[in-house]
């Protein structure tokens, strides 16, 4: 093969078919560097892998796909990680299956950070979303930059709150960084780029494909101090982050829901198994304190992330008090203040306009403050 660059050996590397991260890692303990790697003879590879492989790495990688990553290159805002590189992020570094190389779009300053992954249901409930939204800002402001998996949902919410904090937000995705999924958070990809950072272990022009969303998930969790876990159903695969996450020593967090939602079964569960119940980012920065490299903020955020309108009066206030946090429809809610229906559907739609409450389908509302 051509002499290669060191950064085009570690290109070639992550392209050659049938070779695995474990199987790279044991290359790279065996000849020291991807350049070895790809000088050595047939008869050296095949004692490290199998014979497919090794006669893969002798054939190369595709040289077109080669020069469109290093095409990619040529913008500044993109760079690969490797595991030789120093600002590898050591939690990674320290899990048991750790990618040998990742690409990166944006700060990559950013992987040196303290980091709080934070995940949860793609299809949430508005709660849900406040939820992550207030505690990734809150965090973030401590200075944890927040580490999600882009999907829509929690994952989004969660970004949108990092990056309005101080210390940004990660997306681990699932695709090549050329492409964007889902493409409904395009705009969401951009200002990532733009102010904090994606980054995914898979080549350029990787499609969405469904088993490498939870391959992903070791990467949130094991780059990140710990895990919050919003909402989640039984199966969600958010629990698998969650599984990782205490696999690979992280703490986990979850916030409780009420007993009649499915989205709240996930996280119950996780409490029952050990995870820690928070009510507040506060919750999470006091434990998480003592287990950062320097200091984060000593402000610790009041148990409401976000600022509260004035308490309705009256009947609005009487319905309020009987809506609860529980998810329910306005015949319950009738029966429950004694007020008429027409009554409760009007101050219902105020109250939805003022921010108070929102509207799920089936003609059922839910309190989110």
């Amino acid at each position: 093969m051509k002499s290669m660059s060191d950064i085009e050996a570690w290109l070639a590397l992550g392209l050659i078919d049938g070779l695995g991260d474990d199987s790279t890692r044991r290359l790279l303990v065996a000849f020291g560097s991807p350049a070895k790697i790809f000088s050595a003879n047939i008869a050296s590879l095949e004692r490290v892998v199998k014979k497919k492989v090794a006669y893969n790495i002798v054939q190369g990688a595709d040289e077109k796909r080669i020069t469109a990553s290093l095409d990619w290159l040529e913008d500044s805002s993109n760079s690969v990680v490797t595991l030789a590189d120093s600002d590898y992020p050591s939690l990674l570094l320290n899990i048991p299956d750790p990618p040998p190389l990742l690409y990166l779009k944006g700060k990559r300053e950013l992987l040196k950070s303290s980091k709080l992954a934070i995940v949860g249901s793609r299809n949430a409930t508005p709660q849900g979303l406040a939820n992550a939204e207030a505690f990734a800002e809150a965090a973030s402001n401590a200075g944890l930059c927040i580490v999600s998996g882009m999907a829509s949902g929690i994952d989004a919410a969660a970004h949108r709150g990092g990056l309005q904090g101080g210390a940004a937000s990660i997306a681990v995705v699932g695709t090549g960084l050329d492409l964007v999924y889902p493409a409904s958070n395009r705009e969401l990809a951009h200002e990532l780029a733009q102010k904090g950072a994606l980054i995914s272990e898979f080549p350029l022009g990787t499609p969405a494909i469904a088993s490498n969303f939870p391959r992903r998930n070791r990467i949130i969790s094991g780059m990140s101090h710990g895990c919050l876990v919003v909402e989640a159903a039984l199966r969600s695969g958010s629990l698998i982050t969650a599984r990782q996450a205490l696999e690979q020593g992280r703490e986990v967090f979850a916030i409780p829901g009420s007993i009649h939602s499915p989205l709240s079964k996930g996280c119950h569960a996780l409490i029952k198994d050990g995870a820690k119940l928070v009510e507040s980012a506060g919750d999470i920065l006091d434990e998480l304190r003592d287990e950062m490299p320097g200091e984060l903020k000593s402000r610790r955020p009041a148990h409401s992330e976000r600022r509260e309108a004035d308490e309705p009066e009256g009947d609005e206030s009487v319905l309020l008090k009987y809506l609860g946090h529980d998810i329910t429809n306005i015949d319950s809610l009738c029966v429950r203040s004694g007020l008429t229906v027409e009554r409760v559907s009007a101050m219902l739609l105020a109250f939805e306009l003022n921010g108070l409450v929102a509207s799920l389908p089936g003609g059922r509302y839910q309190r989110l403050r």
